[in-house]
């Protein structure tokens, strides 16, 4: 490791840092209704949607209401996008003739881009017309991410509310979410992406010579639109096959620097949103610190091992001043490999500018345990939030039976009900993940998908469907995912790991929001300092790694300790 590279670093999270207020306020601001330095741009565009589709920008629904807009929502949106798959070959701008997806493909895709998950099953440049890019995944990457910052805003919401059953209008939250937040970013990161490389054209491909003098085919498109909002909405669906890995979607040092910003930007100042709509900044605080902790020791694990090199290459007599380069863009190093790997996984894009199939056991296992631990560090935008509300809630519970304190969380009495739902929330993840894994691990349609056998083989499965259930979408590499077990398999983990996972989590904000809030009294554990933060940290990683402890134990864990003695599979 070098200072050089911690300053690379140092300086993207001290941008995002300076940040997080600034955005934060802002969107406060905008699910308050209150008037922004946009209202006079789209609030005309806003109310003319409320009146096409019927909505009273007045009314609000129940936690029940709020949950049927959101799957309602969700389920039209995945239907319509497996039409356009399954049809793209007869629908227009398909410069390159591309046939109609198999029904087992276009179920995944759809589900994956429903559920904010962008699991990629095929190569985009060699699968996807432009229509089915921009009107089917562009699409769903602006509104699925606004789905999670609305079910985000319904829980704070719950929290910042006394005696009532209302938590908000969904319909409201996710068209302020897509007009005020989302959209314009987008614009914005578009145009500077444009600037600095990426193309932006309807055209198919354009035909060149190489510098052997062969001729190729280099795959266009419209992708700076697309890699906007595939990193602001904390999607990570890649254009190209190879993601951000290719230098089409990310051509150089400062493209690179801008995705991984607009990766964690949104999502963190979601925090700051939280805070101020429940009255309580340093409980935002301490919610980030939580999530910059564990992140930052991602980071430092992943660079940690990736600069220490392989035995095994140094056995062979190969140069070890440069650690492990295989699978790396050496545009970007280590530094940079390391602190996008550890924010795809610790965000759920899922987005990669390097191949995770290639990084040492130690450095491969780090953003695999980020997305176990229940892709809050800091998530997706909004799910990221809400899942750590959950964290939260099980924290106090289990910090008020460790020292007698009442369980109370801004005010809020945690009872029996708010437990059940809670348990329900973190108990989706490992079933989905360690169930799908063990029947992959033992069937034969399973155990066709990886291309390595032993450790590495069960870490390319494990990874699967931790980021299928988790939302996430980055690829261990090396696992052949297009077949009608996975993309099925994959498709029903993506549902179980966002819908399931929705459902007890918005029962959890009705429950909340019918109670009263009761002042801080002596018996009150505070949740905005230190210990508790200490203890937040604790229940996350026992809750997110014990589970996962023994799988690991048998794929990268016993991989390390066979590259340490010099053996392979």
């Amino acid at each position: 490791m070098t200072w050089q590279g911690w300053l690379q670093i140092g300086l993207v999270l001290g941008l995002v840092a300076a940040a997080i207020k600034p955005l934060g306020l802002y969107m406060a601001q905008v699910f308050d209704g209150k008037r922004t330095f946009l209202t006079p741009l789209f609030g005309p565009v806003e109310r003319g949607f409320y009146r096409l589709a019927g909505v009273n920008a007045q009314s609000e629904q129940t936690w029940l209401g709020y949950t049927t807009g959101v799957l309602l929502f969700s389920f039209l949106g995945a239907l319509l996008l497996y039409a356009i798959l399954r049809l793209q070959a007869v629908l227009p701008f398909n410069p390159q003739g591309f046939a109609g997806l198999s029904p087992d493909l276009a179920f995944n895709t759809a589900v994956s881009f429903v559920t904010n998950t962008n699991w990629q099953s095929y190569g985009g440049e060699t699968t996807m017309s432009h229509l089915s890019q921009m009107l089917g995944l562009t699409v769903q990457n602006f509104v699925s991410a606004a789905s999670g910052i609305a079910i985000a805003v319904a829980v704070s919401r719950a929290l910042a509310r006394s005696g009532v059953d209302r938590i908000g209008n969904f319909w409201i939250d996710l068209t302020r979410a897509t007009l005020y937040v989302l959209l314009p970013m987008a614009v914005v990161v578009a145009v500077v992406f444009v600037a600095l490389g990426l193309p932006q054209t309807l055209a198919g491909s354009v035909d060149v010579t190489s510098l052997e003098g062969a001729s190729q085919t280099i795959a266009m498109g419209p992708m700076a639109s697309q890699e906007a909002i595939k990193q602001l909405g904390t999607n990570g669906g890649g254009f190209m096959n190879v993601n951000a890995a290719h230098p089409f979607e990310n051509p150089n040092a400062f493209s690179n620097y801008l995705g991984i910003f607009s990766m964690l930007s949104i999502s963190a100042a979601m925090v700051y949103a939280f805070g101020q709509i429940v009255g309580s900044r340093r409980q935002a605080w301490a919610l980030l610190s939580a999530m910059a902790v564990l992140l930052v020791v991602g980071i430092g694990a992943i660079y940690w091992a990736e600069t220490a090199g392989n035995p095994i290459h140094l056995a062979a007599g190969l140069d070890p001043a440069l650690g492990n380069m295989e699978g790396k863009e050496v545009r970007f190093g280590q530094a940079m490999t390391a602190l996008y790997a550890a924010v795809t996984t610790g965000l759920s894009n899922g987005g990669v500018n390097a191949m995770h199939s290639s990084l040492t056991p130690l450095g491969g296992l780090v953003p695999l345990f980020l997305i176990q631990l229940g892709e809050v560090l800091p998530g997706g935008v909004g799910s990221g939030l809400y899942g750590m509300v959950v964290f939260a809630i099980l924290t106090v519970f289990v910090a008020g039976l460790m020292v007698g304190r009442t369980p109370e969380f801004l005010g809020k009495k945690i009872e029996a009900r708010e437990m059940k739902l809670a348990m329900l929330a973190v108990l989706v993840l490992p079933l989905a993940i360690l169930g799908f894994s063990a029947l992959a691990a033992v069937l034969p349609q399973g155990l066709a998908g990886p291309a390595n056998s032993g450790p590495h083989g069960l870490t390319e499965i494990l990874y699967a469907y931790s980021s299928a259930a988790g939302n996430n979408g980055s690829a261990f590499a090396g696992l052949a995912a297009n077949s009608p077990w996975y993309n099925t398999t994959l498709g029903l983990a993506m549902l179980a790991g966002r819908f399931a996972y929705i459902v007890p989590v918005l029962a959890i904000a009705g429950s909340l929001a019918r109670k009263q809030k009761v002042p801080a009294s002596a018996g009150t554990f505070p949740t905005d300092g230190p210990l508790f933060v200490g203890l937040l940290i604790g229940i996350i990683l026992i809750l997110g790694g014990l589970q996962f402890f023994p799988a690991l134990a048998l794929g990268p864990i016993l991989e390390h300790i066979l590259m340490l003695a010099g053996q392979t599979f």
